[in-house]
């Protein structure tokens, strides 16, 4: 019997996305955002999920795509990361699939740079590719803000 993984997929800038589905605690609609002063730029916000305060990451900013149109409200799926919840704004949520080990492969060369350290690999489904999202490195944000001025 061939080994499988469920991941819950989202599309960006047209491109299919796949997180493991253990990884995922919701998926919800677009909800308001707190602006944060001096944060990084793909950090958007924070949101107020039933009195949880999680930080919501625009993965386009952060995969370094373009900005998602205006009149186009980001979905959210929510994520468990080891310092808790966080929110991934996508462009739209797609279904839960079934994906077989052996259809996994590395990242694709045409990746280059922090794009290609978010993505695991990517599964070579019927009717297109899956990239495969490292939840962790995609959270983990350690650039500084924009014109933000180091401090010795």
């Amino acid at each position: 019997m061939a080994q499988s993984e469920q991941f819950c997929t989202f599309f960006l800038d047209g491109h299919f996305f796949g997180v493991p589905v253990q990884q995922v605690q919701e998926v919800i609609r677009y909800q308001e955002m707190t602006r944060v002063p001096l944060v990084p730029q793909a950090v958007r916000g924070l949101i107020n999920l039933r009195g949880q305060i999680v930080t919501a990451i625009d993965l386009r900013r952060r995969l370094g795509m373009s900005e998602r149109p205006a009149d186009k409200l980001p979905m959210n799926v929510v994520v468990r990361t080891d310092d808790g919840a966080l929110s991934l704004l996508v462009d739209d949520i797609g279904d839960v699939i079934e994906a077989e080990q052996k259809t996994f492969e590395e990242p694709p060369e045409t990746l280059k740079g922090m794009r290609r350290e978010m993505i695991q690999g990517v599964h070579k489904l019927n009717d297109r590719l899956m990239h495969v999202l490292d939840i962790e490195r995609a959270c983990r944000i350690t650039e500084a803000p924009e014109g933000a001025v180091a401090v010795r």
